[in-house]
């Protein structure tokens, strides 16, 4: 799977969120200032072509739609960001979280049952 740029994330998230969209649906949960419809109508179609998105004809128009689940590039983001930054080692990259962002034990014991969840 490709990573996103910025943009192409931006309206990733809406239209993770909205499901199904227009351009002019886009644009508008966007947040000020709004970007011009051909940027966003640009963008969406970049998406389509690296397999994110893909649309349906409703009139002289099309209605787009997410191919990717929002999960699935999340896992991949966070395996990227493991791999590229920490080593392939999620105990490094927890460790950096806790050291410099000072993660409070409230945090970390719902994070240990989350961890314990899973092995169980």
């Amino acid at each position: 799977m490709k990573q996103l740029t910025k943009a192409e994330e931006e309206i990733m998230q809406v239209l993770w969120s909205i499901e199904k969209g227009n351009v002019k649906d886009i644009i508008h949960v966007l947040p000020e200032p709004k970007p011009a419809y051909n940027t966003v109508s640009t963008i969406v179609r970049i998406l389509e072509s690296k397999g994110f998105v893909d649309y349906e004809k409703q009139g002289k128009g099309h209605i787009y739609f997410p191919l990717v689940q929002k999960q699935d590039y999340s896992n991949q983001s966070i395996n990227t960001l493991v791999d590229n930054y920490f080593q392939g080692s999620f105990k490094s990259m927890v460790s950096f979280f806790v050291k410099k962002n000072d993660v409070d034990l409230k945090d970390m014991e719902a994070i240990l049952k989350e961890i314990n969840k899973k092995d169980a």
